[in-house]
């Protein structure tokens, strides 16, 4: 853990005089989540507007600040917003539904039937919007969603405040919202078309399922349009070793050498899972600069496997954490995420430094950036980016007492402990309780909804 150079965080050394801004954030421990991950005791950051305007200790840049609004977070962590890399938001709706079951049963007998008959645009909204309450109050700032009816979920994200990347599935079936399979091309037009216009906390992208449920048509098509419009193409990738086989027995390719001949793998492209993959898969998409997201908490539960993460972080590979959809995790936190993946890997690897929680960490906030192409704007606290901040408030049992704030984060922190959230510069979660969104009314909605597909 590095000690911060409080000038690589300050206020221009020029501005000497008093300066107001809307928020000051004093005497929390700062972990900026920088690429050198940095520590900040006793620390000072402060918002104006939506950016970070100072990032630094008291003594640096807090005497010459004064906030519209200030808050003492004295006993408390602050760090950049978590980024939930891969889900399917609005399968809150399905959670713990035909849990413990083979994966072609659950798919087969319980999801695919239910997602045809209940999926709908009002079923979207509702359970995209609990899945925001959920992530936010657990310190998740950047979703990178896909599901069908994405405009429903565009408007859930711009009502709760999330920051989001929403995709719209494409699939070469008929689907919850395009019954018509040959129709697909006008359903991407619709959603762009529809998609909320001038607000850049909402992300446009296009989800083709996977390699084996889009045809290499299908896939080039999507990804051209993906360039056309500079949009992140989001496809599942290697996700069990049935697959992997199929489409060796179908193409003669690997998944990877599959889409890299097809033209698809570049910097604008998010592959979920990557189970399967092999050395040379990995290199290859390191080389192109594809981003991962890493799903072990949904791997685990459906018995797809161990992703070789230490390999990808070896190869340089961009990898972001998700929590995929609450049908094959039941939960969207994090926290929880980090935890089993710092663990799970150095069980399988046989090694306790495997995944340190510093990369794990890294993974959750800017190596999770990088993998949306995003990182520009958000993954970390430093100057010009954009205030998506949460204060984890320490002053409990299980974070008593506190050396290393960067093990206690992967460790022993959960989204319970989550008090205070900003995204781009607004408070979203406020002592604990999300402030944008009527969560008694979004339950409600939700548990009528669930009463309909269970038959109650």
């Amino acid at each position: 853990m590095c000690a911060a150079s409080p000038r690589s965080f300050a206020l221009d050394d020029a501005s000497q005089a008093l300066r107001t801004v809307d928020w000051v954030l004093r005497n929390a421990w700062v972990i900026p989540c920088d690429p050198l991950l940095s520590s900040i005791p006793y620390g000072v950051v402060a918002i104006d507007g939506d950016t970070i305007v100072a990032v630094g200790t008291a003594k640096d840049v807090g005497r010459r600040l004064r906030g519209r609004r200030e808050m003492d977070l004295s006993d408390h962590l602050l760090l950049p917003g978590l980024i939930n890399a891969h889900t399917h938001a609005a399968m809150t709706c399905f959670r713990g539904l035909g849990d413990d079951l083979p994966l072609n049963q659950w798919l087969q007998e319980v999801i695919f039937p239910t997602e045809a008959r209940w999926v709908s645009s009002e079923l979207v909204y509702w359970g995209t919007l609990l899945a925001a309450v959920e992530m936010l109050a657990g310190g998740v700032t950047t979703v990178c969603d896909g599901y069908f009816f994405e405009e429903s979920a565009a408007r859930a994200a711009l009502e709760s405040g999330i920051r989001a990347v929403l995709g719209q599935g494409i699939l070469d079936y008929p689907t919850p919202d395009q019954p018509d399979p040959a129709r697909m091309r006008d359903r991407a037009d619709e959603f762009l078309g529809r998609f909320p216009a001038g607000n850049g906390r909402l992300r446009p992208s296009l989800f083709c399922h996977a390699p084996y449920t889009c045809s290499p048509e299908t896939l080039q098509w999507v990804k051209e349009l993906c360039r056309q419009r500079g949009l992140l193409f989001q496809t599942h990738l290697s996700e069990t070793v049935g697959e992997v086989n199929d489409l060796v027995q179908r193409y003669g390719e690997r998944p990877v050498f599959f889409l890299e001949r097809l033209g698809i793998l570049d910097s604008a492209t998010l592959c979920a899972h990557g189970v399967w993959l092999d050395r040379e898969e990995i290199a290859c998409l390191a080389e192109h600069q594809v981003g991962l997201a890493h799903t072990a908490e949904s791997n685990m539960k459906l018995a797809s496997g161990i992703a070789p993460v230490p390999s990808m972080l070896e190869a340089g590979l961009k990898i972001g954490l998700g929590t995929d959809g609450c049908a094959s995790n039941n939960n969207l936190d994090i926290f929880a995420e980090m935890d089993m993946v710092a663990k799970v890997h150095k069980v399988f690897d046989k090694s306790p430094v495997s995944c340190s929680a510093g990369q794990v960490l890294h993974m959750a906030t800017l190596q999770g950036a990088r993998a949306l192409g995003w990182d520009d704007a958000i993954g970390s606290l430093e100057v010009g980016k954009q205030a998506d901040i949460i204060a984890i408030d320490t002053r409990r049992p299980h974070l008593t007492p506190l050396y290393d704030p960067i093990s206690h984060l992967v460790y022993a922190v959960s989204g319970a402990d989550v008090s205070h959230v900003w995204v781009g510069g607004r408070q979203v979660v406020a002592d604990g309780r999300v402030v944008t969104v009527d969560t008694q009314v979004v339950m409600a909605e939700m548990r009528r909804i669930a009463g309909k597909i269970v038959g109650r």
